[in-house]
């Protein structure tokens, strides 16, 4: 069955619409994996999902050096398929290859009050966090209102998000709200889906991220895997085998708890009682990393073997890209209408 034909069957399930998206930053982690991914698979099923490879947000905070941002792009999509998003089933595509975002983005910034765009609290956590560059620009500031177009674009009713994220949901819904009122009911208020995301520490204990060089890319090979395991922070407290472990310290024990549900009771309880040593309990901790991991590195060998592996990607984006363009066109000249310009 063709992209076209599929799109059109998903266009009529009178399912839900529900978007989301990440910026091309670097190589995919757990960290990323188990606080949005795992559930954009699920979600595959429950609504019709766009998923966005936000590259213009990447430039938010990265626009003095793009010589990655293509390879970036690559690798998301590779990691995206490898852990499930099924291009039969959501729409994948490249925010840049819709240009309509940027109108969109246009005219929301004409209508949205600098004052919204001050209070936003990522806007000020940003500057803070990220004070060794030039972030001070009208793009960053005015952020969210190509956030508010990415979700409005395609009248989506749901954004999965984190509890951090939701100050940005509401911001669009205060902008969906004030652009209905100044010209008429275009945009519905979408609502944030609330995801418990599965939060995983770094290596080393500390925050996973690339920053810190201390997180498990999507991308690494089982021994690359198994090599990071063995090299985990583990209790400071215990130097013996049979010393009482205090897992609640520990960085494996934070890895059980995700990756071994079932028998991370029995695993606490004989870390305490110093019945089992580190490394035998990280040993116990990769084998079951590997029964969820390996699949996904498989499937990522499997792009890869292909002999136009790139064709294969791009053809991928651009189906995607063009089902998107599609919606996104219908939406601006609602939009255009709506506000008298569409002359």
């Amino acid at each position: 069955m063709g992209m076209e034909s599929e799109a059109h069957m998903r266009a009529n399930t009178g399912r839900k619409i529900m978007l989301s998206g990440a910026r091309p930053t670097g190589a995919l982690h757990l960290g990323n994996y188990f606080g949005a991914l795992e559930n954009w698979v699920k979600l595959q099923d429950e609504y019709d999902c766009y998923y966005f490879i936000a590259d213009w947000h990447a430039l938010t905070t990265g626009y003095e050096d793009t010589s990655e941002l293509g390879s970036n792009i690559t690798n998301m999509v590779i990691d995206w398929l490898s852990v499930g998003l099924d291009p039969e089933k959501s729409t994948l595509f490249l925010q840049s290859s819709v240009r309509e975002h940027a109108e969109l983005h246009l005219l929301f910034s004409m209508i949205t009050p600098l004052s919204w765009l001050y209070r936003c609290p990522t806007y000020k956590d940003q500057i803070q966090q990220l004070k060794d560059k030039n972030i001070l620009t009208y793009g960053f500031l005015g952020y969210p209102c190509l956030q508010a177009a990415d979700i409005l674009m395609y009248k989506a009713s749901a954004v999965p998000v984190g509890e951090d994220q939701v100050p940005h949901v509401e911001l669009t819904r205060e902008i969906a709200r004030r652009f209905n009122y100044l010209y008429g009911e275009v945009f519905p208020e979408p609502q944030s889906i609330l995801t418990k995301a599965k939060v995983l520490p770094g290596t080393d204990g500390r925050k996973m991220s690339k920053s810190y060089n201390n997180t498990i890319a999507l991308s690494d090979d089982p021994e690359t895997v198994r090599k990071k395991v063995m090299s985990m922070v583990t209790d400071p407290a215990r130097i013996r085998k049979d010393d009482p472990g205090h897992p609640e310290v520990c960085t494996v024990f934070a890895f059980h708890k995700v990756f071994d549900e079932d028998g991370v009771s029995e695993t606490e309880a004989q870390c305490r009682a110093g019945c089992i040593g580190c490394v035998q309990c990280k040993k116990n901790l990769y084998s079951k990393m590997a029964e969820k991991l390996t699949p996904i590195y498989e499937k990522r060998q499997e792009i890869l073997s292909k002999p136009d592996y790139m064709g294969y990607i791009k053809g991928v984006i651009e189906d995607g890209n063009a089902r998107a363009r599609k919606t996104a066109e219908k939406t601006i000249a609602d939009v255009r209408k709506a506000m008298k310009i569409d002359w």
